[in-house]
Order: C-alpha cells, then structure tokens, then sequence
C-alpha cells in the first residue's frame, strides 16, 4: 500500500506562537494562509501543518499521489484501492469514499490508541 507524503497536522492554540517555534526548529512555511488560520511547513523531508480551531485533536496524514515536496507522483496507489486493501484486513473507516469515483477524496481511521489518520487524496 502506497500512502504517498506523510505529515502530521497539529491542533495549535497559537499559529503565530506555533510558527515561530517550528521555524526556530528549521522548519519554513511551504504553503497554506496564516491569516486563514493554517500553514504547512518543512524542514528537509518533515511536513508539519498547524492549524488553529479546525480541528481538535492532532492528525497524522497521508496524501497519495504526492512526495514530499507536494509533486505529482506518476504511480500511485488511489485512495479507492487503499479504502478497499483497508477493508480487506477488516479496518474500521469512520467516513468512506465511494468507490465507483474518481479523483480527489479523503478518507479517516482511527488507530487502536485513538489517533486519526486522515488519507487526503488531493488529484
């Protein structure tokens, strides 16, 4: 199963304060609007998106389809064949895409400590 890019989207109280840190880690902005309360950054290959009250807890990502630096991959694994490889080993979706689609969708699952993995498919 190919998951594409990963990244984690943090939950931040503070975008600004949240910046400011990850770019003292290295880290510069690579994308998303501060002022609509979002950034992606990196450093090197890490992707850490912050978001500021779009979501509660912290998301672990995957977009298939992209690298790291957010580029086309010209073989990839849909969102549709990981949906049905996932229900195949009889995971639990908590919202699904419908499978006689095409293109961008997403997926979520929930890991048995509780922790959301969002599968984003952005093309």
């Amino acid at each position: 199963m190919k998951l594409g890019a990963f990244s984690i989207s943090l939950n931040v109280k503070d975008i600004q304060a949240s910046k400011k840190f990850y770019e003292t880690l290295g880290f510069t902005v690579f994308g998303g609007d501060i002022k609509m309360n979002y950034l992606i950054m990196k450093n090197e290959n890490s992707l850490i998106g912050l978001f500021q009250g779009m979501f509660e807890n912290n998301i672990i990502t995957f977009n298939p389809g992209w690298d790291q630096n957010a580029n086309n991959l010209e073989a990839f694994d849909d969102i549709r064949e990981i949906q049905q490889q996932l229900k195949d080993n009889n995971i639990k979706l908590e919202n699904e895409v419908p499978p006689k689609t095409n293109g961008p969708a997403s997926l979520t699952v929930i890991d048995p400590d509780g922790n959301i993995i969002l599968i984003d498919q952005h093309r």
